[in-house]
C-alpha cells in the first residue's frame, strides 16, 4: 500500500518554482530544493522523478500563473496598447515584493539556449511561438500596417520582451517604465 503524502504538492512545487526562478536550473541543488520545499529527496524523486521532472512541473506552474496575463492580451481589442499593457503586466509582480527575478520562462530560455534538452526547448519554443502569434494578432488590428511591417514589429517586440525580462532582474521600476515607454514610442 502506498504511503499518503505528508505535504501539499501544489505548495512544494510553488516553492521549487521560486527557487528555480531565482537561481536557475543548474545553480539549484537537490539540497537547496529539500531545504526550500521542506521535504526529503525521496519524496522529491517519488513525486517528480528527479530534479528535471520537478523543474518541468515548476515551468508548468509558472505558465499557468502567467496565463491570465496572456489571456488578457489575447482578448484585448486595442492592438499596440494591449501589447504595451502586457509588458507592464508581465513585470508588475517583480516590484510588488522587491524580489526582482525577471521572467522565469525568459530566464529558462537563456539558460537552456545552448543545452540539448528537447523537453525544455519544446516548452520554450511553444511559449514563445504562442506569444509571437498573439502579438501579431494585436498588430493586425491596425489596418495601416502591412504584413512585412507586422512581422518586423512582432520580432522587435518579442526581443524587447526578452530585454525587459532581463532588465527586470536588476533595474528599478522607473527605469523599466522608461524602457517600456520608449519601446512603444514609435510603433
Amino acid at each position: 500500500m502506498a504511503r499518503k503524502k505528508q505535504y501539499n504538492e501544489d505548495l512544494v512545487v510553488e516553492k521549487a518554482m521560486n527557487l528555480f526562478w531565482k537561481n536557475g536550473y543548474e545553480a539549484t541543488s537537490m539540497q537547496m530544493l529539500e531545504k526550500e520545499m521542506g521535504i526529503n529527496k525521496f519524496s522529491i524523486y517519488s513525486s517528480f522523478g528527479n530534479k528535471h521532472g520537478l523543474f518541468l512541473e515548476s515551468l508548468k506552474r509558472y505558465k499557468s500563473r502567467v496565463n491570465d496575463v496572456l489571456v488578457k492580451l489575447k482578448n484585448g481589442t486595442k492592438g499596440v496598447e494591449d501589447i504595451k499593457q502586457f509588458f507592464y503586466d508581465s513585470i508588475s509582480s517583480n516590484f510588488k515584493t522587491g524580489n526582482q527575478k525577471g521572467c522565469f520562462v525568459t530566464n529558462t530560455y537563456y539558460e537552456f539556449s545552448e543545452n540539448e534538452d528537447q523537453l525544455i526547448k519544446e516548452q520554450m519554443t511553444s511559449f514563445m511561438e504562442n506569444l509571437k502569434s498573439i502579438i501579431i494578432d494585436k498588430l493586425r488590428l491596425d489596418p495601416l500596417k502591412d504584413e512585412a511591417t507586422i512581422t518586423k514589429q512582432a520580432n522587435y517586440l518579442l526581443l524587447a520582451k526578452h530585454g525587459l525580462a532581463a532588465a527586470a532582474r536588476v533595474n528599478t521600476k522607473e527605469e523599466i517604465e522608461d524602457y517600456i515607454e520608449m519601446t512603444f514610442k514609435n510603433l
